[in-house]
C-alpha cells in the first residue's frame, strides 16, 4: 500500500493535527512516532499516512499549504522500516500474552 511521510518540527506538531482533521485524510491509516522512539536524532514526529491515492494527494497538498514536505524517499523508508519494525514487535509481544 501506498505511503508518505512527513518529518514535522516539534514546534509545529500542531499541523499534525490540521492535516489529519480532514475527511479523506483521516480514513487513512495514520501513524505517528516521535524520533526518540524510532532511535533516530532529533526532535521531530514522523507522521505516516498510508491509503488511497486520493487520501495521499489530499495529504500532501494541505501538508504543502502548511509549510510541510514529504520525505525523500530514502529517508521515508527508513522511517518506514523502523515503524514496522516496532510494529511487529509489538504484535509479536501481544501474542505471547495470549498464549
Amino acid at each position: 500500500m501506498a505511503y508518505l511521510i512527513f518529518e514535522v518540527k516539534k514546534e509545529e506538531s500542531g499541523k499534525i493535527i490540521k492535516i489529519i482533521k480532514e475527511d479523506i485524510v483521516s480514513r487513512q491509516s495514520i501513524t505517528t512516532r516521535d524520533a526518540s522512539s524510532l532511535e533516530m536524532k532529533g526532535e521531530a514526529t514522523y507522521l505516516k499516512i498510508e491509503g488511497s491515492d486520493a487520501g495521499l494527494k489530499k495529504a500532501e497538498e494541505i501538508a504543502k499549504d502548511l509549510g510541510l514536505k514529504k520525505m525523500d524517499k530514502k529517508k521515508a523508508t527508513e522511517v518506514n522500516e523502523r515503524i514496522n519494525a516496532q510494529d511487529d514487535s509489538a504484535a509479536s509481544g501481544m501474542g505471547m500474552i495470549f498464549d
